[in-house]
């Protein structure tokens, strides 16, 4: 049995808004949005991993807060898990696989066209911003 391997996706929370990341790569996804992120790598945590991805996708140092409740199967061996993440330092910058980063009110959430893997983590965003 393949061991279950976790992508860790950042919902970067500041002043009350969320951070969006447009993919410019790869091609199949290209051009929709995401929460920046990636793969969890042997001896990391998620929290680990999800500051360390932020930090080389977007140029940022960041905290991560609390996992979002439920997650998506990207495939068999490969579930992505959302996490709320708070901004320390730093001015995002799509410097890896995204061409574009909007910050998004509650209210903008569905102005941009999300990948389907994170829009399980949108009503709880949502109410996280409303707060």
């Amino acid at each position: 049995m393949t061991e279950m391997r976790i992508v860790v996706g950042g919902a970067l929370l500041h002043r009350g808004r969320v951070l969006a990341a447009r993919r410019s790569a790869p091609a199949a996804v290209a051009g929709r949005w995401e929460f920046a992120g990636g793969k969890v790598e042997p001896g990391e945590t998620t929290a680990e991993a999800l500051v360390r991805e932020l930090r080389e996708e977007l140029g940022v140092e960041t905290r991560a807060l609390a996992r979002i409740p439920g997650a998506w199967p990207v495939r068999a061996d490969l579930e992505l898990q959302i996490w709320t993440a708070e901004l320390l330092s730093g001015t995002p910058a799509p410097l890896q696989d995204h061409s574009e980063l909007r910050w998004l009110t509650a209210d903008e959430l569905d102005e941009v066209d999300w990948l389907d893997g994170d829009r399980f983590a949108l009503p709880h965003v949502a109410a996280l911003l409303s707060t």
